[in-house]
């Protein structure tokens, strides 16, 4: 009897002193009574204070996103009070901040925000849903942000809504979070949506999808969703180790959401104003494959960069080539080995990538690293002033997926694969949570193939902008790759024969002194209308062909010649006429089901 006291009196203790760990410091409670005027209601209750003198705030980052969003110009009616219902004053230090004191350890916030985007940043509601990005969302106190959370949610019972989020359930629409990190790391989808759900290695990979199609086309969609799932589990060995063992898809394919995707710790946000009735079906499951690849790289493999996330400033990295791009690289790869995608699809599928990076005057200001730190200025940030970033950016997506395609071809001519430097990068970073650098990954990479080979790979397209032997690449795997030397350049968009952006540097149009705004009147004697439009000119010439152009600028008739140049274009396609079995069996390996 004494040993079972005693053993009650020690399980009791370690409840104890877990709750004690636990203890709520922030509590939310949302409320959708305004929703057909996309307003929300959000009091914030903050408990135990200690500071005389505090800061509450709405954040100006989103994880997943690395420039400035400034969420509170979204909120208004703030009414701060004690725990008594006492309103305390404020003081507005910045646009985003609070200041609040003479506070009873208690403060109380109440205040209304409007939400109409239905992206993976922001937040919209609306009768048809409450679509929930923290950040854009709910007010935080820095002081607590190690402090456990709790959110309660209050569906319009009227529209049939019902709460999806990775946040784990307290019962009664109710959601707790460890910290402060993984509350805005939490997206949530409240809706009449419907849920689709399958296990692997005994966790549970959850499909939610709100959207206006039947039950039917969601059962279709969902058998290739499982397929990309299982693929890229054979990438890296196993799942990771979703907390609460679940991940969750929250898809919003609706007339009113703003296309976009993005990853989060144990979900992802995916929205498309694409019907899977109309079109969504082939064209939303790239999406589905890029977000689920973060769940390893990206939010296990996490750069040191972006640890701990900051809600206060833009989130600069230099590892995103790697992050986001060579994600981008096993999007499409993975959706090839699902089945989803031809090997013929594929292959082309690489040739819009591969044209824009390796034909980019870019490369000669910035290289991957330099361009993942342009990120803040790039991503959904906005700006007024004209830029120059078709000369001077590649995205890091773009860029860090055509040296993706290139590390891996490299390695094939080895016997090796780029599976296996990843899962390499996942023992050794993302199993353990410890964040690399892109020395890191550099010394990873000799480890894996060899001093020489990573020094030269990272040396020549990491910490240089130098272009990869992509045709010997390509032959190595049986594609070809090919220019047509018949086709003439002009190098830059004209519409209605106005040229619609900078020119590009070293084209025929930048060296004749052509710029964006200019309008193109008359092209050797032919005029330039509708009926004859300046790229069907174009398309009548040969490269070295000389242009006598006639064009307007700022309301005055001016003259330049410009010579045509050959097209750099890049052709790539699958080449059906290997013979050597070799080859051909190294292309298989790179492209077939795992």
């Amino acid at each position: 009897m004494k040993y079972i006291l005693v053993l009650l009196l020690t399980i009791s203790l370690s409840f104890t002193i877990q709750a004690q760990k636990e203890k709520v410091a922030t509590s939310y409670t949302i409320s959708f009574e305004n929703a057909i005027h996309h307003e929300a209601q959000v009091m914030a209750v903050f408990s135990n204070v200690k500071d005389k003198e505090v800061t509450f705030r709405m954040s100006r980052t989103s994880p997943g996103r690395y420039a400035i969003h400034e969420f509170a110009k979204n909120v208004y009616n703030v009414v701060v009070t004690d725990g008594k219902g006492n309103t305390l004053n404020t003081t507005r230090p910045d646009p985003y901040s609070w200041n609040v004191k003479d506070h009873d350890g208690t403060v109380q916030v109440s205040y209304t925000l409007f939400a109409n985007r239905g992206d993976g940043t922001y937040a919209q509601i609306d009768e048809t849903h409450a679509h929930l990005n923290m950040p854009a969302t709910f007010m935080y106190m820095p002081s607590l942000a190690d402090k456990a959370i709790q959110v309660t949610f209050k569906p319009r019972k009227d529209l049939n809504w019902k709460v999806a989020t990775q946040l784990k359930s307290n019962g009664n629409n109710s959601y707790y979070a460890r910290d402060l990190q993984y509350f805005m790391d939490s997206p949530t989808e409240i809706s009449n949506h419907s849920i689709r759900s399958f296990t692997v290695d005994k966790q549970t990979i959850n499909f939610v999808l709100h959207h206006n199609g039947t039950e039917a086309e969601l059962d279709t969609y969902f058998e290739d969703v499982k397929k990309v799932v299982l693929q890229q589990k054979e990438v890296f060995g196993k799942l990771p180790n979703y907390d609460y063992d679940n991940y969750y898809f929250l898809a919003c394919y609706i007339p009113n959401a703003s296309g976009d995707g993005m990853e989060h710790r144990n979900s992802t946000i995916l929205t498309s104003t694409r019907s899977l009735a109309n079109g969504g079906l082939k064209r939303n499951i790239g999406t589905v494959s890029h977000e689920f690849f973060h769940g390893w790289n990206v939010e296990r493999i996490r750069p040191q960069s972006l640890e701990p996330f900051d809600f206060e400033a833009a989130n600069m990295s230099g590892e995103l080539w790697f992050a986001e791009g060579f994600t981008s690289y096993y999007t499409s790869l993975m959706m090839c080995r699902a089945g989803l995608l031809s090997k013929e699809e594929y292959i082309k599928g690489l040739t819009r990538t591969f044209n824009y990076v390796w034909n980019s005057p870019a490369r000669d200001f910035f290289n991957p690293i330099e361009m993942s730190y342009q990120a803040p200025f790039v991503d959904a940030a906005t700006a007024v002033d004209p830029v120059n970033r078709n000369n001077t950016f590649i995205s890091y997506y773009s860029y860090g997926s055509a040296l993706g395609l290139a590390l891996d071809l490299s390695l094939r001519e080895k016997g090796l694969q780029l599976d296996d430097y990843m899962k390499l990068v996942w023992q050794k970073h993302g199993k353990k949570e410890k964040p690399y650098t892109v020395e890191d990954l550099h010394n990873l990479l000799k480890k894996y193939a060899g001093d020489a080979f990573g020094d030269f790979f990272f040396q020549n397209y990491i910490y240089k902008s130098n272009m990869p032997d992509m045709n010997r690449l390509f032959e190595s795997v049986g594609v070809s790759i090919s220019q047509d030397a018949t086709k003439a350049s002009f190098g830059v968009n004209i519409t209605n024969g106005t040229i619609t952006q900078n020119t590009t540097i070293g084209t025929a149009a930048y060296k004749a002194g052509l710029e964006k705004g200019d309008k193109i009147i008359k092209v050797n004697n032919t005029a330039v209308t509708k009926d004859t439009s300046f790229k069907d000119i174009i398309a009548s010439l040969s490269p070295n062909d000389i242009l006598n152009i006639a064009y307007e600028r700022y309301g005055v008739t001016k003259e330049t010649t410009a010579t045509l140049q050959k097209d750099p274009s890049y052709i790539i396609q699958l080449d059906t006429t290997i013979s050597d079995k070799s080859i051909v069996k190294r292309r298989d390996m790179w492209l077939d089901p795992k």
